[in-house]
């Protein structure tokens, strides 16, 4: 029994030792499958992060894109009216400079990718082109319509001239600059006044009847008056509520008062307001 007893002892002691290696490979295999687990998540992990992060960067560079497209309209818009001027003024002044700078400008435009405050300022320097090439038109055209004889070589010809000249005198505007010019309204409009005190007219207009050539002339001259109070003008409520605010129409009344009424009339109250515009005076 002893023996048995003992025997049995050590079968159990060698069982209960089996047991603890076999526990303490289990515990080992479970320890190195928590490892490669721990591991493969860090990796799952830094593959997201590296994920986040280059989604990320796309919708910044996408956000950035975007701006710059949202205002290069406004360039492109100044562009083409930057165009327009240099080709009003041909034959006039050298647009050379203008050009090269706008050139300069677009190339910077079409290379910039992430920044809209560069495209900013290149329509703004462009802007500031047509200005540019406005004022430099507007001295040329101040210098011709300065001589006596009005401008070289008008295609409404001497006598053409000649005849929109005496109609604008008779008006009343012997002292206010005449010259031919195809510009107005880029050339829809039969004439116009200029804020710089000169009146331009379309050659075919010469040959207009001489009732509404006088009426053409007195209306151009209408403006010329509204621009020498061209402040108090824009800020009256009387203006605004009378003529809707609206300079076309004041001119006609005011050509009305001088004796050469065009196609559209004005009431007395109007025609009234109007007359204080030729003698310097906003009601």
């Amino acid at each position: 029994m002893l023996s048995v007893t003992v025997v049995t002892a050590i079968l159990l002691a060698s069982g209960v030792a089996a047991r603890a290696i076999g526990l303490d490979q289990d515990r080992a295999d479970a320890i190195a499958e928590l490892q490669a687990l721990s591991e493969s998540t860090r990796s799952a992990q830094m593959r997201t992060d590296h994920l986040d992060g280059a989604v990320a960067a796309a919708e910044e560079d996408t956000a950035a894109r975007a701006a710059v497209l949202e205002v290069r309209g406004a360039f492109v818009d100044e562009i083409a009216a930057l165009g327009a001027a240099i080709t009003g003024a041909e034959g006039k002044v050298d647009t050379a400079t203008h050009r090269a700078a706008a050139i300069d400008a677009q190339e910077v435009v079409l290379a910039e990718r992430d920044d809209p405050a560069t495209v900013v300022a290149a329509t703004a320097t462009v802007h500031s082109l047509i200005s540019r090439v406005g004022e430099d038109v507007s001295t040329w055209e101040t210098a011709q319509y300065a001589a006596p004889g009005g401008p070289a070589n008008p295609s409404s010809g001497p006598e053409g001239f000649a005849r929109v000249r005496a109609a604008l005198d008779r008006v009343g505007g012997a002292g206010v600059g005449l010259y031919e010019s195809a510009s107005c309204a880029g050339g829809t409009a039969p004439a116009c006044a200029n804020s710089n005190g000169f009146i331009k007219y379309r050659a075919d207009i010469a040959q207009w009847s001489t009732a509404r050539l006088n009426w053409a002339m007195a209306h151009e001259l209408g403006h010329i008056y509204q621009f020498r109070v061209w402040g108090a003008l824009t800020s009256s409520q009387s203006y605004h509520s009378m003529f809707g605010g609206d300079a076309e129409f004041l001119a006609n009344c005011m050509a009305v008062v001088r004796g050469y009424p065009g196609s559209v009339g004005c009431d007395a109250s109007q025609q009234a307001w109007a007359s204080a515009i030729w003698v310097g005076t906003v009601r």
